[in-house]
């Protein structure tokens, strides 16, 4: 890679065994060689790299720690992977202002840890925040269990800084939440997955840290028990900060072969819920709920010590990892129905027969269906499958994708299944902040 050579203020590969562990992300994507991966250490080299991607008909896939679950950080061909990892920049908490500014490379561990460390809390919580870093978050918008009641990143965003088609970084919003100077051009390029340019850095909102927590773990002995109770308790005003579920085939699973504590999860059903709010551990809410839930209630536990609280979500973080080792060519997608239409969804996917398991986020309806045959299944039989999955999700008004993107994994059925007029608009953007096609080229649209 001649052109490369004289890149300033970057560290560039072409070893082709320094390449190949940029090939794949945690999807089951694999894509194609890149030329070259480039690691920038300043403003500089994105100029003059956004400069040769032009000039010699390269495009640039951005990529942080590797852990999203769409394939949107693998390279397609003739592209130059744009490894953020080094790139510089410091944490900044402002009390003052309720909010964080950090670059892109920043892990979202210590985003958290940050905010926290000044009794203040960033409620985005993907399964991957210990190893995740911040700038894949922003550009799939990532979101997790704390969803539920906090929302998604997006919705913690008040400004980003940005690579665009001149070379050049801007910034599109302010650090406060009243900025209305046109349309947030900042919110165009959260979510995107590096398609507008690439996002380097954030100031993020923040909201005082939680001080009090009501975790409860409730298994029901029939699984259809659990599809009515998000929409129930939401009704009731009872906001829970987290409402996760395993179906009877992912207990079934971690019974058989996951470690001790997850084999003595009771219940055909399982569902963690948590809740934030200020005396939700007092007996007057924790009475109310258990009215509200009724029978539903009989085998429900309640954390009664931190330690218990961790161990309760460490095994509904381990539940992932668990099937992608027992699994390891499994597809995991990641819709989202209304909370009102669980009880369709489940009884549809019953009806398709996929032979999946599902886990997830019972309370926002984002639920992770996951296809354990899919390394055994023919090519043309998994699609068929797959948008079948994604048809029904979206007769019930869901969406295809909840918080890992669309990326490569499912660009076809993006395509297919989407509103043309939203896939103009998308294009429409797309010609005019990257006119040379550069930026993360062939993932999307």
């Amino acid at each position: 890679m001649d052109f490369l050579r004289n890149l300033p203020d970057a560290a560039v590969l072409t070893d082709r065994e320094a390449l190949e562990p940029y090939l794949r992300d945690e999807s089951h994507v694999r894509g194609s060689l890149p030329l070259a991966v480039v690691r920038p250490r300043s403003a500089a080299a994105l100029k003059e790299l956004v400069r040769l991607a032009k000039a010699e008909g390269f495009g640039l896939v951005p990529r942080g720690a590797g852990t999203g679950k769409a394939g949107g950080c693998v390279p397609t061909a003739r592209t130059v992977v744009v490894d953020f990892s080094a790139w510089p920049g410091d944490l900044r908490v402002s009390p003052q202002d309720l909010c964080l500014s950090a670059p892109a490379s920043a892990p979202l561990r210590e985003v958290k840890a940050a905010a926290e460390a000044q009794g203040l809390f960033y409620p985005p919580d993907p399964n991957s925040w210990e190893s995740c870093a911040l700038g894949g978050t922003l550009a799939t918008n990532a979101g997790g269990p704390n969803a539920c009641k906090y929302g998604v990143t997006r919705h913690w965003v008040l400004s980003v800084e940005a690579l665009l088609e001149d070379g050049d970084l801007h910034t599109f919003g302010i650090s406060s939440l009243k900025a209305n100077a046109g349309p947030a051009l900042g919110q165009l390029l959260v979510g995107s997955e590096g398609l507008f340019g690439f996002i380097v850095g954030a100031t993020l909102r923040l909201t005082p840290l939680p001080r009090e927590f009501a975790t409860l773990l409730l298994p029901v002995t029939r699984w259809e028990d659990l599809l009515d109770l998000p929409g129930r308790l939401c009704g009731a005003g009872y906001l829970p900060s987290a409402f996760e579920f395993f179906d009877p085939a992912v207990l079934a699973e971690l019974r058989a072969h996951g470690p001790e504590e997850a084999r003595r999860l009771p219940g055909e059903a399982l569902a963690v819920l948590e809740f934030d709010d200020r005396g939700c551990t007092s007996e007057a809410f924790l009475g109310g709920l258990m009215d509200l839930l009724g029978p539903v209630a009989e085998g429900l536990e309640i954390a009664s010590s931190e330690r218990q609280r961790q161990g309760i979500w460490a095994v509904r973080r381990m539940t992932s990892a668990f099937l992608k080792e027992r699994h390891p060519k499994k597809v995991s997608e990641d819709i989202v129905v209304p909370r009102s239409r669980l009880r369709e969804f489940f009884a549809g996917l019953e009806r398709l027969d996929l032979s999946s398991v599902s886990y997830g986020h019972l309370g926002d309806g984002n639920l992770h269906v996951n296809l354990l045959a899919a390394g055994e299944t023919e090519p043309a039989l998994l699609e068929r499958q797959l948008m079948d999955l994604f048809r029904l999700t979206l007769s019930l008004g869901g969406t295809l994708s909840g918080e890992h993107g669309i990326g490569l994994a499912k660009r076809d059925a993006f395509l297919a299944l989407s509103d043309p007029g939203q896939i103009r608009a998308l294009r429409a953007l797309k010609q005019a902040l990257d006119p040379s096609g550069i930026f993360n080229p062939g993932k999307v649209i």
